[in-house]
């Protein structure tokens, strides 16, 4: 008997499955602990005016598949009208059989307008007509569509020398959504752009009131900012990295290395991966001593078109899986915070799937009895956040470790219509444990497996990253301000 498209029972192929599902999982609010939403529209409660603009806007995943179906770049991040680009890419949804946008955009249709019709040339001026006037009532400004979902905590990602004057009013408004900043550095360890590099550093050094002149002016403005996220409820860290980088070093050679490049001058290969590794740790170590996560994305292969880079700059679709070389700097940078006993808890996050197994073994080697899965080999990320990539995570991580002890899933998105990624995740991740029971491979208990699906979609990381209600206090927003 053939299954209707995207029912009640989407992914959930046993009855086991479907109860876990529908019982355990799906009643769990959601902790996002790391997506790219733009804070100033959650504290505006921006009411978005149609269903192009919250949708397409920024998605370079939608924009990649665009240009792959022929679709002109006018149609994409050019100047067409809203409804043409939208036109466009319904046009273009249903040559994305099979790859996830078909399932996120469907999905994302029901659970947020009731729009059951599948999504194509001949439905899309119903579909948007539909959409966009809901979005522009009031049930639909951003604050509501994140109480539809039922997200307890999110975490934006944040600039050192972001002032966070949103995260601010977001805490002192009494918005019942905990919306945290994360402490991205990335900028401020990538000297190989000089001039760039020294425009960010005026900039970093400004909001840190710290005239960065040294390399050790540079640690000090950091831990400024870190201090100052820290006042406004930060938990996490982040870094967008190829790979991890673990050169040796010596503090003169990097006090030389950045005076060279304050100076204004092109550094070495050799000296760039110094520089980056001696960073690394000192980061590292900001978040340990405050108790913080630090959390890894490894692996991506970005701009890899220099042309449209130019042309459109990043972040905008030109980025692909790298096949770099992971395990030896890896372990040796692990290494070197564990032997100092400053090892923060921290999440892997791996792009290419050939180097699952070494991350799900990586974490085992550094777990020291502190925190249950201090260690963390993260959800299934960018390219690998589908059926296939959270299955094979799951796999991975279940085989060479603790799936019982994972902080479960992400949206990593750009867009406040993604929440139900977090639905997918606990779909796949339910019909796994109840395809299992049903094989005899795992017991018929719903009380044991129940509570370790209750876990895996919320307590886990709830416990884990210590998210308590953030309240504004006269205190945090004393120390916010001056710094």
């Amino acid at each position: 008997m053939k299954k209707p498209f995207l029912d009640s029972d989407f992914l959930l192929q046993t009855e086991t499955a479907r109860t876990l599902y529908h019982q355990f999982a799906a009643p769990q609010p959601i902790i996002d602990y790391h997506n790219h939403l733009l804070p100033d529209q959650i504290a505006d409660d921006k009411q978005f005016e149609n269903l192009t603009q919250i949708w397409l806007y920024g998605d370079h995943y939608k924009w990649r598949a665009m240009r792959t179906n022929g679709i002109d770049e006018r149609y994409i991040t050019g100047d067409a009208s809203d409804w043409e680009k939208f036109e466009k890419w319904a046009e273009t949804v249903p040559y994305t059989l099979r790859n996830p946008l078909y399932h996120w955009t469907h999905l994302e249709l029901q659970r947020y307008f009731g729009v059951t019709e599948l999504l194509n040339k001949e439905s899309a001026r119903r579909i948007y007509d539909h959409c966009s006037a809901l979005l522009r009532t009031p049930e639909y400004s951003v604050r509501n569509l994140l109480r539809k979902m039922n997200v307890q905590t999110l975490c934006t990602t944040d600039d050192p020398s972001d002032v966070l004057e949103h995260h601010r009013a977001l805490a002192a408004s009494g918005f019942e959504v905990q919306v945290l900043p994360t402490f991205r550095a990335d900028k401020a360890m990538a000297p190989e752009d000089p001039a760039g590099y020294n425009a960010y550093l005026d900039k970093l050094g400004a909001s840190a009131a710290v005239e960065i002149l040294t390399y050790q002016d540079l640690l000090t403005a950091l831990r400024v900012r870190h201090d100052y996220f820290a006042a406004l409820g930060c938990r996490l860290s982040d870094h967008g990295l190829e790979q991890i980088y673990a050169a040796d070093y010596t503090d003169a050679e990097i006090s030389a290395i950045f005076a060279k490049v304050r100076g204004g001058e092109t550094l070495e290969q050799a000296e760039i991966l110094q520089f980056k590794s001696a960073m690394l740790v000192f980061l590292a170590e900001l978040d340990w001593e405050k108790g913080w996560t630090q959390q890894y994305h490894v692996g991506a292969l970005r701009n890899n078109n220099a042309r449209q880079l130019r042309q459109l700059g990043p972040d905008t679709g030109w980025d692909s899986i790298g096949d770099f070389s992971q395990g030896q700097a890896m372990s040796k940078f692990l290494d070197r915070l564990d032997t100092q006993d400053k090892l923060a808890k921290t999440i892997l996050y791996n792009l290419n799937p050939a180097d699952n197994e070494l991350f799900a073994t990586m974490i085992g080697n550094f777990q020291d009895g502190t925190v249950p899965g201090k260690l963390q080999f993260g959800s299934g990320w960018w390219f690998l956040d589908q059926k296939d990539g959270m299955e094979r995570q799951i796999n991975a991580l279940s085989n060479l470790g603790l799936l019982s002890r994972f902080v479960g899933m992400l949206t990593d998105s750009r867009s406040f219509l993604s929440y139900p990624r977090h639905e997918y995740f606990r779909r796949i991740l339910c019909n796994i444990l109840g395809n299992d029971v049903e094989n005899g491979e795992l017991p018929d208990d719903l009380d044991l497996l129940g509570n370790m699906v209750q876990n895996i979609c919320f307590h886990n990381a709830k416990a884990y990253f210590g998210f308590e209600k953030q309240t504004a206090t006269v205190e945090a927003g004393a120390v916010a301000e001056k710094a």
